[in-house]
Parts: C-alpha cells; structure tokens; sequence
C-alpha cells in the first residue's frame, strides 16, 4: 500500500508512518478498550508523531496539515501545540502556547470529537477513553522523564529500535534534531550511556533496586545475607586479580557491602567510593568504622581513573557493555544479572538474581585483538 504514497513523501520510508497511523485508528475501532487507547498515545507519540514533527512526511504543506489535524484526532493531542511544546524541548527553553491558526483549527476538532463521545457514548467517554487518554499521557512523560534523567540517555535494544523506529538512539537524535530516523544508527557516539532498558522500563534500574536496597538498611538479617552471599562471590574471584592497592567502588551508598568486604580482603588497599547522591554517602558513613574517601559525583571515567579495581554496581546508569570491552581500571568488577556471564564469573545469589563478572583489561584487549567475543563465557 505505501508504495502508491512514494511521490508524495519526501522520505521514502515515511509511507509506513502513514499506513501505521490508519492502522491505529481501525485498532482503536474495533478494539476501544483503556489499555489500547494508553498504548496508542504513548506508541504513536514517541514514533508517528514524534518523528512527523521533525520531518514532516509530506512534499505539500496541505497534506501536512490534514495528517496534523488526522494525528490530532486519533491521539486526543492537537499537533500543532505538541510540537511547539517539544521543539522548545529541543531548545533548552520552557515552552508557552502560542496563538496559530493551525492551534485553534485543531483545539476545535479535539474538542468537537470528545463533545460527540459524551454526548453519544457517556460510559465509555468517562469509564473508558479518559481513563485510557490519561495513561497514555502518563507513560509518554514516564519515557520523556526516563530519556534525559540523568543527561540523554540510548538504549539500542533491536527489538525496542524495530519496534519505535530508532528511538532508542535519543543522544544521536538530541545531536542532529533534523537526521531521518533511519540514519539514526549510522550516528551512534560511542561515549553515550545505553541503558539496558527502554526509557518507559528504566525506573526497573532504579525504583526498585534502591527500594530493595532500602529494606537491607532496616533488617541485620538481611545484611548478614547479602554480605556473606557477596563475600563468598569476591572471594573466588579473589585469585583472579592483580596486585591490588588502590580500588573504586561505584554507588557504594546505603548500604556499603562491596567497603565492608573488601576491607577484610584486600586490608592495605586504599577504597574510594564514588556516589552522586550525598544522602547515600551520609548513610553508608553510619556503617563504617574505618576511614574511607567518598566523592560526591557520578562515575566519569575520565574523571576517576588510575585505579587497580573498580567495581560498578547492579544499578549502574550508563554503557556496560563498553565497560566489558574497555575494561577503565587494570581489573573491573561488574555485578550484573544472573544471566549475563562474561569474563571470570561468580555466583552471588539465585535468589537475589545475581553474580559478579571479572574483566581484566590485558585479557579485553587480547580477546578484541584476536577477534574474538570480547570477555566471553566462562
């Protein structure tokens, strides 16, 4: 079908958007249920529409007007005034609305459709559609919230960029605004943090991890367990390292397990933790009785280099897998998710769903010399 919209779009690619974004509204008809209007909004909203506002799909500008009033319509959201509200985004500016012709055209026509639906079809307009519009709302500033949390952040999972049409690359879109979403990959930078999950699941990697965090800080029985399930891990991975004097310990906050134990296994080390929140830092303090340096910052690994061992936490923020194929200390210790084996591993727990991997930097550049899988199974 997209074909016979080729001579009309200016990219090529830009034909499927149009055919999806019919395709949502024959959804929305035979299926009006909450959950599928909130997926239509926040899916539609990050791919059809997000990217329309940057390239519009079409080469005449009344055809892009009546896809903005059609989008307008099938979202509940008039376009005109999203998209001066997210190129404000762009600009680093707060966004207020802005009389337009095109504004008002299309305030009218969301208004005159949800007029129509409460006068037509009550139940469903307050019992089903709000419900759902709302939600919808609510998982789009979720993913925005989740994107620039702490600076712009990627995720280049294959399935989330098929699915959301390059999304995931959101720092190489911030970069170049006007790129065409299928250029995006080419774009990638390196030195962008890629979380492991897409922005709207992002808060997996903080909410609860830290909520998990805080109940060891209430429960002695719980820190015996974590700190003798981890020690056990450390200590098999302790023959693997190299001579140890100076280590970093990433987000060594709350509860500080990763000082206490190596404290006791690596006694003449000198240990550093790096933690940007200083409420955490004031906590871990609590539970030590020995001194130790804490800096008060995100982990940069231009910043905080030189070294021995660094180890980086489960809820790390940022490119793991860059830290596995360029280790940034002579020896890096990684927890990580009990599925995810890579160089010298360590059980910590089925339980806790975790274990710890050991990368050395000799053996990364060797194994990314040889070309082979860099830090490989064990």
């Amino acid at each position: 079908m997209s074909w016979c919209l080729r001579p009309l779009v200016v990219h090529e690619p830009d034909g499927i958007f149009i055919v999806l974004a019919g395709i949502h509204g024959v959804v929305l008809m035979l299926a009006p249920f909450a959950p599928v209007v909130a997926l239509g909004v926040w899916w539609n909203s990050n791919t059809i529409s997000h990217n329309f506002i940057h390239n519009p799909f079409f080469r005449s500008r009344w055809l892009n007007a009546l896809f903005s009033s059609c989008l307008s319509l099938l979202l509940g959201i008039p376009q005109a005034i999203w998209r001066e509200r997210h190129l404000a985004h762009h600009a680093g500016r707060p966004w207020r609305f802005r009389a337009s012709p095109e504004a008002f055209i299309e305030l009218g026509l969301v208004a005159s459709i949800w007029i129509a639906m409460l006068n037509l079809a009550p139940v469903f307009f307050l019992s089903v559609y709000l419900p759902g519009y709302a939600a919808g709302l609510a998982l789009c500033a979720l993913h925005g919230y989740y994107e620039h949390e702490l600076g712009t952040i990627n995720h280049t999972g294959r399935l989330y960029n098929l699915l959301f049409f390059n999304d995931g690359y959101h720092a190489e879109h911030h970069a170049n605004p006007g790129i065409h979403w299928s250029r995006l990959p080419r774009h990638h930078l390196e030195t962008t943090p890629d979380s492991r999950w897409p922005a709207v699941l992002r808060w997996l990697d903080t909410a609860t991890l830290e909520s998990l965090e805080r109940r060891v800080l209430r429960s002695r029985a719980l820190q015996k367990f974590v700190l003798a399930r981890h020690e056990r891990a450390f200590r098999r991975l302790l023959p693997e390292l190299p001579a140890i004097s100076d280590v970093a310990i990433v987000g060594g906050g709350l509860f500080p397990r990763t000082v206490l134990i190596l404290q006791r296994l690596l006694p003449e080390a000198q240990l550093v933790v790096i933690d940007a929140s200083a409420h955490n830092i004031t906590l871990a303090r609590g539970f030590l009785d020995r001194e130790v340096d804490f800096i008060n910052a995100r982990y940069d690994s231009r910043q905080h280099a030189g070294f021995d061992l660094l180890v980086i936490p489960l809820s790390y923020v940022g490119d793991r897998a860059s830290l596995y194929r360029h280790p940034p200390a002579s020896a890096v210790v990684i927890h990580d998710w009990i599925w995810r084996r890579h160089g010298t591993t360590a059980l910590i727990s089925v339980f806790l769903l975790k274990r710890l991997n050991l990368v050395l930097r000799a053996r990364a550049k060797i194994t990314s010399h040889s070309g082979a899988r860099v830090g490989g199974q064990s």
